[in-house]
């Protein structure tokens, strides 16, 4: 057995999916890589990733970013619905989407406010300028709509945590977990921010949703704390348990620490950084032999939900060369697969997730060239590795291992 890592480029989308045109109109024309190769066409340079296929999978060519012969690359389409964070984690991780309703807090809102005052929680009503409304508890806690991803999909539980402790705002989220229906709540804080710095983050958005931008708070900034409660999600299915059964560690870091479940939480390392999240792969890799990696590179997402692309540029150039460090840490059986969740176009015109396909770009020493086409679904990354294991196959996903192993390899890594 060896080492399969995944590196997850969060919101690093190569083309809107066709299904957009129907689901999604807003998205049509996206393409996240492409808006930074057009924007950028004589700065974009990623030697790594162009390495790796890269522009193989993209499908086009710069003036500095050419196709790579030689690579093991595919293209994966979203099987979840919509473009979310969370789904496509638990997508990756080999859950098989399922759909919730889309709804504002605003549905739930008399409730939620009733289960908390119930457990004996001071709170009181915030009032939007555009009638909207979201709860303060304790005064260091909002509990409203997410307002950066799709409308109605989470709700936000935001703290100031050098006000609160951490597990009571876990203890709260939990609360309004039971209240609601929508995909996730999302329950995070930070340090050296108060009550008043998330009320100045305060947005409202068409439908009746109001909620705290996330980045505009500053919870990302110092000491950042993060929990996703999800809906209709077994861990049991997932890669992560699977692997437990066979004594197989998983290390999971960067959001991909927030987001899914792992049956050793003292393996998961919340990161923000790029830099950061790419040294901390790069060290547990080269101290176990065998092991199953999934780090999520956040701040890709973060631009596209700020829409500014120079600085999305700029955290690709640090996940290009955090990758490149990675790779003398690989040795012979080792998988190494980039890819990401959805897209996050900065250039489409809203500052939301945008529906597309996704690159995946493999690398081994013991891999062959390979066009492995169009994945259906994010799951058979975790089909993938469960096979390279000779684990139990994920709820969802098939496994392309034999499509990219060279024929005298076969699928013995578990054995």
């Amino acid at each position: 057995m060896g080492r399969f890592i995944i590196v997850i480029l969060d919101g690093f989308g190569i083309g809107y999916m066709e299904d957009a045109k129907v689901s999604r109109p807003h998205d049509v024309g996206a393409n996240t890589f492409g808006s930074l190769a057009r924007r950028y066409p004589d700065l974009l340079k990623l030697p790594i990733l162009e390495r790796l296929g890269l522009m193989n999978a993209a499908g086009f060519e710069t003036a500095r970013m050419k196709r790579s012969p030689g690579t093991t690359y595919g293209v994966a389409e979203l099987g979840h619905f919509g473009a979310d964070t969370f789904w496509g984690h638990q997508e990756i991780m080999g859950a098989k989407p399922q759909k919730s309703p889309e709804e504002p807090l605003a549905l739930h809102f008399e409730a939620t406010r009733k289960a908390l005052v119930s457990a004996g929680y001071p709170v009181r009503i915030y009032d939007g300028t555009r009638g909207g409304r979201l709860l303060i508890i304790k005064e260091a806690v909002t509990v409203a709509d997410n307002v950066e991803c799709d409308p109605g999909l989470a709700v936000n539980v935001t703290a100031a945590i050098d006000d609160i402790p951490f597990e009571e705002v876990t203890r709260i989220g939990a609360i309004v977990r039971g209240q609601v229906t929508s995909s996730r709540v999302i329950v995070f804080g930070g340090s050296g921010v108060h009550l008043d710095n998330i009320l100045a983050a305060v947005r409202e958005n068409p439908g009746g949703y109001i909620g705290v931008s996330a980045p505009d708070s500053g919870v990302y900034e110092r000491n950042y704390h993060c929990v996703h409660m999800g809906y209709g999600v077994d861990p049991e299915t997932q890669i992560p348990f699977i692997l437990a059964q066979k004594a197989i560690p998983s290390f999971l870091l960067g959001k991909a620490a927030d987001i899914i479940s792992n049956p050793e939480k003292a393996r998961n390392f919340s990161i923000v950084s790029t830099v950061e999240v790419m040294q901390k792969t790069a060290e547990l890799a080269r101290a176990n032999e065998t092991c199953f990696i999934c780090a999520n590179i956040q701040e890709t997402d973060l631009c596209g939900h700020r829409e500014n692309m120079g600085e999305y540029l700029h955290i690709l150039e640090q996940a290009d060369e955090g990758i490149g460090k990675l790779l003398p840490a690989l040795s012979g059986g080792d998988v190494l697969v980039v890819m990401a969740d959805h897209g996050n176009d900065p250039a489409i015109g809203h500052p939301h997730h945008t529906r597309e396909r996704v690159p995946l770009l493999m690398y081994g020493t013991d891999l062959r060239p390979a066009d492995i086409g169009v994945r259906k679904t994010l799951s058979d990354a975790a089909a993938t590795a469960a096979d390279y294991f000779g684990a139990a196959s994920p709820q969802n996903g098939g496994s392309f291992l034999g499509s990219i192993t060279k024929p005298t390899e076969g699928k013995h890594h578990g054995t």
